[in-house]
């Protein structure tokens, strides 16, 4: 069964006196709306949480729609500074989509799965859906990888564009099998994150710049680079209607040199579409996700894939955004489904007036830190 989790940064004060939720032990009418909502949907659970004033209480309300009673939980997040804690009322803020799924080497079944999370996203009022690194499908083999993979005028990728011009939402590809245009030459292929406007046009590629070519005892060697070349260099972050969004995919988190140059050029959001394993997973994810976070006073935005694929492979999932202070406020658990939050640029831009690390910096001093090890 899929789960849909929606998890908002704030809960303002607007809708909470117009829903008559003024008492947090009541929420009847939370559940009298999402019951409702969810009248429609097949098979889908909704897990919704919002944190309420004070910024540090997080209620998670889990519903299903064959139970009579929520069950609600507890999860405490790192406070914010007081000072900056409410910036915007969050009725104005844009709420962003992370879709988590299990992709297969069926890319129609794949498909479909993307475009119900896609769908249903838009109709919570998303205006950016972000989807993990293979969408598209996860092969038994690189053979099978080659096989498989299409150009990006391909059909596939003119299905998501369709997807996107009819939900009239910005979606974010994090990882399409690409042939590119020395494919002919060189039968490899790019690890390519895609980025379309609401209008289905393509408005960014990023190929991806680190392959993982790594060996860790216990979830089996990978070797990105038998079927996939590097790509040639960085994309300029994008403007959307979430804010300015800085591209990258998987294994590049391991680079902070990346994402700070993703900063410096204006990034607000960066986004890490991902496939991790079942034991870097549990050990690195979050941690890096929140460093990078931290370090560039972004949001952070990760779309990960989950489960088992095939006999051959199985992801972590846990996606999550992660605000520029390092909190993670909205997160998927277990399966395929998707989670909400709202981008508070304000915030953002404040957090880096009170903490004004880029001015620190001292690249005389560590401007060569990408070059390798002697």
């Amino acid at each position: 069964m899929g789960e849909i989790c929606f998890e908002s940064v704030r809960l303002c004060r607007c809708t909470v006196k117009e829903r008559g939720w003024e008492n947090q032990g009541n929420f009847s009418g939370v559940t009298f709306e999402l019951q409702k909502r969810l009248a429609e949907d097949k098979g889908f659970r909704l897990m919704l949480g919002f944190i309420i004033r004070p910024p540090h209480q997080l209620l998670s309300l889990l519903l299903c729609p064959g139970l009579r009673l929520p069950r609600l939980s507890v999860l405490c997040a790192q406070p914010r500074p007081r000072a900056m804690a409410i910036s915007s009322s969050s009725c104005e803020l844009p709420l962003v989509a992370v879709c988590q799924v299990t992709s297969t080497p069926d890319k129609q079944q794949n498909f479909k799965t993307c475009a119900e999370l896609v769908r249903e996203a838009a109709r919570l009022g998303s205006c950016l859906a972000f989807l993990p690194e293979a969408f598209d499908f996860i092969a038994r083999d690189p053979a099978e990888t080659l096989r498989l993979s299409e150009p990006l005028d391909g059909n596939l990728l003119g299905e998501y564009t369709q997807l996107a011009r009819e939900c009239g939402l910005w979606l974010s590809l994090g990882g399409f099998h690409e042939r590119g245009q020395d494919w002919e030459q060189t039968q490899k292929i790019y690890n390519c994150h895609v980025l379309l406007n609401s209008k289905g046009s393509v408005v960014a590629t990023y190929r991806k710049t680190h392959l993982c070519d790594v060996e860790i005892p216990g979830q089996g060697p990978m070797r990105e680079s038998n079927s996939t070349l590097p790509g040639p260099s960085l994309e300029s972050p994008v403007s959307t209607p979430a804010g300015k969004v800085g591209l990258a995919i998987c294994y590049d988190m391991r680079f902070p040199e990346l994402s700070l140059a993703l900063a410096q050029a204006g990034a607000e959001i960066l986004t890490y579409p991902s496939a991790f394993g079942s034991v870097t997973g549990p050990a690195h994810w979050e941690v890096l996700l929140r460093a990078r976070a931290i370090e560039t006073q972004c949001y952070v935005v990760a779309a990960a894939q989950c489960g088992r694929h095939h006999e051959k492979r199985s992801s972590y999932g846990q996606s999550m955004v992660v605000d520029p202070w390092g909190t993670v406020v909205a997160r998927c658990s277990e399966g395929q489904g998707l989670c909400l939050a709202r981008i508070d640029l304000n915030y953002l831009r404040q957090l880096r007036q009170h903490l004004p690390v880029f001015q620190h910096r001292r690249p005389d001093l560590y401007g060569n830190l990408g070059h390798p090890r002697s």
